[in-house]
């Protein structure tokens, strides 16, 4: 690590932060702790850690509730910080609640010091790096952007050639497709470089807080309004807006989106008087818009109103050639970071990795990239390292007795593929996910989405 990185630890059990920090302080880190969830959001102003542990079971209330509510007032305030949960009573449904609201991982009491480790560095090592202005520019620039594919390289110089305008921008693929990365480019390469960039995830945000969370509010504006506070409008007046997944934008929130992106005023929540600002908007969403407009989800006008340039990321099955591109970028990155600079990656393995179907795109490939590195002992990597991780004949088996892609949508084939991995693996959720390539908190994350039974 060039310098410390600050963690913070928010658990009402003095033995359990005390142990935790011994851990942490013997890999290096920094810590600070938190015994009651109270002055969290004040210590965290204060402290600006890079990452926080949260418990969510505290003394008086063991249902997670009160976990919750504190994620939520963390992921309101500080978006940008990652937060891994942890609790002594973890359920499905607990988990899939907390990641939804937008935490990092899930660990469960007693937890084990290796993996608590290991998801706190994948974390912060795949997650934004705190660096000044001057450097940001320098590693989201179109120049750093990797992809020969000829489409791939259309896409990228549209988004070029937009960047110098005002104009708002749809930006839309998949989910790992890199859609914020893009957004990033656009910003850091715009007359507003210099200015603000700020990031909302829409998904995240129910209707009760829209307004609080994108216009702020008064003090005493609303019961727990205890101080003045800016919202994200407001944090990006005279630079650039990234509205992430609006496609899960609730209908009576995207009118209140639609008046401030038509008239650049909207009103503080709790004060009459109005505020003008001047941002730029840059949207994104793995959802098709126009067909929501057809069934009624999504306004019309508003669909009109982000969508004056649209920049469609085509997904890496279909710029395979990128692959190995991809894979040795991160494949040099992994080998300063991981201080094993005699890494490499066979022939044999490259052209495997090259014919799968990634379903979580250019953000899948990385993690099975790191963590293959992570679990291999030798500097050659092989076919075998890669299929351990990746499952082949779970995952290409199961593809290939699918229906093509013509005749069977994404998620079809997605909850078919689970199902079948779940089967598989008897229903064990590590097994599975790993299986999947996929994290297990991201594998509950699909089982509620489809509503997967994930008991036998």
């Amino acid at each position: 690590m060039t310098q410390a990185t600050h963690i913070l630890i928010i658990d009402d059990d003095m033995a359990v932060r005390s142990s935790i920090k011994l851990l942490l302080k013997k890999a290096n880190y920094t810590v600070d702790m938190i015994g009651h969830p109270r002055s969290l959001l004040q210590q965290i102003e204060r402290q600006k850690p890079d990452l926080i542990l949260l418990d969510m079971n505290f003394a008086v209330d063991t249902s997670g509730k009160g976990g919750l509510q504190a994620l939520k007032e963390i992921r309101n305030t500080h978006p940008d910080i990652p937060v891994i949960l942890m609790t002594g009573w973890a359920t499905v449904q607990l988990a899939v609640e907390g990641m939804k609201l937008g935490a990092k991982d899930f660990i469960a009491k007693p937890w084990d010091n290796k993996k608590l480790l290991s998801s706190i560095k994948t974390i912060l090592d795949l997650g934004p790096r705190k660096s000044a202005p001057a450097h940001r520019k320098a590693i989201t620039d179109f120049d750093h952007i990797i992809g020969q594919d000829p489409v791939f390289k259309q896409m990228l110089q549209l988004a070029r050639r937009v960047s110098k305008t005002d104009a708002s921008v749809l930006i839309m693929g998949e989910s790992g497709t890199g859609k914020e990365l893009i957004a990033e480019a656009i910003h850091y390469e715009s007359l507003r470089a210099s200015k603000p960039f700020v990031k909302v995830n829409l998904g995240g945000i129910s209707s009760s807080l829209f307004e609080s969370e994108m216009f702020g509010h008064k003090k005493g504006a609303f019961t727990d309004a205890s101080a003045d506070r800016k919202g994200r409008f407001e944090m990006a007046d005279t630079g650039t807006i990234f509205l992430d997944e609006i496609g899960d934008l609730e209908l009576n929130s995207q009118v209140k989106l639609l008046r401030v992106l038509q008239e650049q005023i909207f009103e503080v929540l709790g004060s009459s008087q109005s505020k003008r600002i001047d941002v730029r908007v840059i949207s994104a969403t793995n959802k098709n818009l126009e067909a929501m407009v057809g069934e009624g989800t999504f306004r019309e006008d508003l669909f009109y109103r982000i969508n004056l340039i649209k920049i469609e990321i085509p997904p890496l099955r279909k710029r395979r050639e990128d692959i190995p591109l991809l894979v040795n970028f991160y494949l040099n990155n992994l080998k300063t970071i991981y201080n094993r600079p005699d890494l490499r990656i066979d022939r044999e393995a490259m052209n495997w990795i090259s014919m799968q179907e990634f379903q979580g795109n250019v953000r899948q490939l990385k993690n099975l990239v790191e963590r293959v590195i992570l679990i291999s002992s030798g500097n050659k990597i092989g076919l075998k390292d890669f299929q351990n991780q990746y499952r082949n004949s779970t995952l290409t088996g199961a593809t290939d007795r699918l229906p093509s892609v013509g005749s069977i949508s994404l998620e079809e084939m997605e909850v078919k593929m689970i199902k079948k991995a779940l089967a598989f693996h008897n229903h064990q959720i590590s097994a599975t996910a790993k299986s999947l390539g996929i994290t297990r908190s991201a594998l509950y994350r699909r089982l509620e989405k489809y509503n997967i039974p994930h008991e036998p």
